[in-house]
């Protein structure tokens, strides 16, 4: 998990902590649980894919809600 973090920038890697504790929180989901840790690596593939700040919760909500 912390590995794909690694390629992100200071930036970047902020967006992702920050729509992953948002999407965990309204789960009601522990952001080390599986369900957390998966929600970080679909967000880091988001932001590489260079999904903007004010889209990612909704995307990253959208992919993993489809599962």
């Amino acid at each position: 998990m912390l590995l794909s973090l690694i390629s992100l920038d200071d930036d970047d890697i902020t967006i992702v902590t920050d729509a992953v504790r948002q999407w965990c929180c309204e789960k009601k989901l522990d952001i080390d649980s599986i369900e957390g840790h998966r929600a970080i690596t679909v967000a880091v593939d988001l932001v590489q894919m260079s999904t903007g700040r004010d889209r990612l919760f909704s995307e990253l909500s959208k992919q993993l809600d489809d599962r």
